[in-house]
């Protein structure tokens, strides 16, 4: 199978993933806040942070499954696309708070997710 191939299997698994994932979040939340996308987005680093940590050590990951699981699933759960229209739908309607809170939750508490996976992953 080519890299291609590995990218688009694992890009389909990861944005059905995220699309009923963040969606089972939202309806569960019951708030105009977009807990489904920052739920989303913070899991995708914390499993990115351990895949690109532990794999090689705790388990074997050649080329193409890190591009099924990196690139292909984690680039597709976590994209943060639907995140900055959720910022701008928040900011304008006139929420510049919850704008300001969904933004440094979802970058400062990915960034410190994806450590701790990081670490996780390096755990014997």
């Amino acid at each position: 199978m080519t890299d291609a191939l590995y990218l688009a299997i694992g890009s389909v698994a990861g944005g059905l993933s995220r699309y009923y994932f963040g969606g089972f979040v939202q309806r569960v939340s019951g708030s105009a806040f977009p807990y489904g996308t920052l739920i989303v987005n913070l899991a995708g680093c914390l499993l990115v942070g351990f895949i690109a940590s532990s794999a090689g050590v705790r388990f074997s990951l050649n080329a193409s499954a890190r591009v099924l699981l990196i690139s292909g699933f984690c680039g597709a759960f976590t994209t943060f696309s639907a995140f900055m229209v959720e910022s701008d739908f928040l900011l304008r309607s006139g929420h510049a708070w919850a704008t300001l809170l969904n933004i440094v939750i979802s970058i400062v508490g990915g960034f410190a997710l994806f450590r701790f996976g990081f670490f996780i992953g390096k755990l014997p």
